[in-house]
């Protein structure tokens, strides 16, 4: 299997990834240089069908079929896309990439195929915390696994820090199990595996337009004096560019500035009337005094009894 990038940009004037062309095969590992934070990525996802560039061409065994180039090229520790959460243990990134692969991944076989692997040790370690070369031989020998995968891109292994002899080596016997291997890496690796790694870089540019590539003097992304700075190809970003005059221009002479009216006083606002004081409450008349109790009735007074015969006398 081959993989060619032809002159592939992504962003406005190739500031997520300058204009790039190169190509992987089977017939042994390549390094491509990408520096930034999200460039090893862009080109990782381009490199392995997941993202589409803005111009140019991505073939894969000379044809463009990027659906193709999906399936059968597995995009390998790219940061933020395809690389584990840090605080997942070994043992839960195993079961996943094992069911990906379409094969058991309850705990018993996970504990099984890391034994048999060589990752025993790691059962319970999160990922963030195991060793650079122990971490990426994991990753590669998982997605190994994966039916159908003819090629990987792995992005950005320098990261993890670790000699790049060690990660390199790795690639190398990736390569000769037949798969087209891709690293991605920055240029402080790539220098120190220089005369062992192969580029896979042939005629990069720095920019997606040649009215665009500056000369040596001038950094990239600036303007030269005197020249407007290109828009995006397909106007899709269209912002207003800022033009810079040439040096001999004369400045405009400043226009004196007009004395202002001054504003009128803000009219006063009106006093609050006072509220009206309440009305005084009517005075209740006062309650009747009680009617006085009724006076006990007198009791008759006792009647002398009389006997009949004093009466007759």
């Amino acid at each position: 299997m081959r993989v060619e990038l032809h002159d592939v940009v992504k962003g406005r004037r190739g500031a997520a990834l300058p204009a790039t062309s190169l190509a992987f095969d089977d017939s042994g590992p390549r390094i491509a240089h990408a520096e930034t934070e999200q460039r090893p990525t862009v080109l990782g996802l381009i490199a392995s069908g997941r993202m589409k560039p803005d111009a140019g061409r991505v073939l894969i065994d000379g044809t463009d079929d990027r659906r193709a180039l999906r399936r059968r090229v597995s995009l390998v520790d790219a940061p933020d896309v395809s690389d584990p959460a840090p605080n997942v243990w070994v043992s839960g990134v195993t079961a996943e990439e094992l069911m990906f692969a379409g094969r058991p991944a309850h705990p018993l076989a996970v504990r099984r195929w890391l034994d048999e692997a060589g990752f025993g040790a790691l059962w319970r370690t999160p990922i963030a915390d195991v060793e650079p070369r122990e971490r990426i031989s994991l990753l590669l020998e998982l997605t190994a696994l994966r039916a159908g995968v003819d090629g990987i891109v792995l992005v950005a292994p320098d990261r993890h820090g670790g000699d790049p002899l060690e990660w390199w080596r790795l690639a190398e016997d990736f390569s000769g199990r037949g798969f087209a291997m891709l690293v991605i890496a920055g240029e402080a690796s790539a220098t120190v595996l220089d005369g062992r790694a192969l580029r896979a870089e042939h005629g990069a540019r720095d920019a997606a337009d040649p009215r665009e590539r500056a000369d040596a003097a001038v950094s990239p992304g600036s303007v030269a004096p005197g020249e407007p700075d290109a828009g995006s190809a397909d106007g899709a970003d269209d912002e207003a560019d800022i033009e810079i005059p040439p040096a001999d221009t004369p400045e405009p002479a400043a226009e004196p500035e007009t004395e202002q009216a001054p504003a009128p006083a803000p009219a006063s606002a009106p006093e609050p009337e006072p509220a009206p004081e309440p009305a005084p409450e009517p005075e209740q008349a006062p309650a009747p005094a009680p009617a006085p109790a009724p006076a006990p009735a007198a009791e008759p007074a006792p009647q002398q009894y009389t006997h009949p015969e004093e009466g007759a006398r």
